[in-house]
């Protein structure tokens, strides 16, 4: 598998498109949790693939909200992108806006199920005394799941559809990609830090 270009040229093209520090950070955040979930379940050869996947994927999100997905294979193609690696990207937005990118691989279904997820996670770990997943537990994080106002943004319904798709019940979901958050939020931090103000 291949992403057609490097990590630094994926961090380039994502940074030509989004200058919100939101934006900024739930790329990172989705490449360190796709990375540890290819070696977690054995893609690990492909982890490179799977991270500049996640950190690719909301490409067109600030610019063009309302073309989500649909705008984004132009931008990759302009950057050189593999079209395996643009299907991937796009894949994410399968029955949610009008693309016919149905998630195949197993990283494509991981992105589509983790996500939405991480937005969820981050929201409740910013409100953490800690603002930390490091110290999170899977039935906290199931409880903010349950409560349909907290984060109501992140669609409960996608991050059910993801946790099907890959066959797992919600909790393995939900303890896997806090693990993934944890192995990576420290570099997301320090990095985010590292920007100008």
């Amino acid at each position: 598998m291949t992403a057609g270009i490097s990590r630094e040229a994926a961090w380039r093209l994502f940074r030509e498109h989004n200058k919100d520090p939101f934006h900024l950070q739930h790329a990172l955040t989705v490449e360190g949790v796709m990375r540890w979930y290819a070696r977690e379940l054995g893609f690990g050869a492909d982890a490179e693939y799977w991270g500049v996947v996640g950190l690719l994927h909301d490409i067109d999100f600030e610019e063009y909200p309302e073309r989500h997905c649909l705008k984004a294979p132009e931008l990759l193609r302009a950057g050189g992108v593999s079209e395996e690696a643009i299907h991937g990207v796009c894949s994410h937005g399968w029955g949610i806006v009008d693309v016919e990118a149905e998630p195949v691989h197993q990283m494509e279904k991981v992105l589509f199920a983790a996500d939405e997820l991480t937005g969820l996670i981050w929201a409740a770990a910013i409100i953490r005394p800690s603002k930390s997943v490091q110290d999170m537990e899977v039935k906290s994080l199931r409880k903010k799941f349950k409560t349909p106002a907290f984060a109501a943004g992140c669609s409960r319904e996608v991050i059910e559809r993801g946790a099907a798709l890959l066959g797992w019940d919600l909790d393995a979901l939900f303890e896997k990609t806090l693990l993934a958050m944890r192995s990576c939020e420290a570099a997301v931090n320090g990095f985010m830090s590292s920007l100008p103000r």
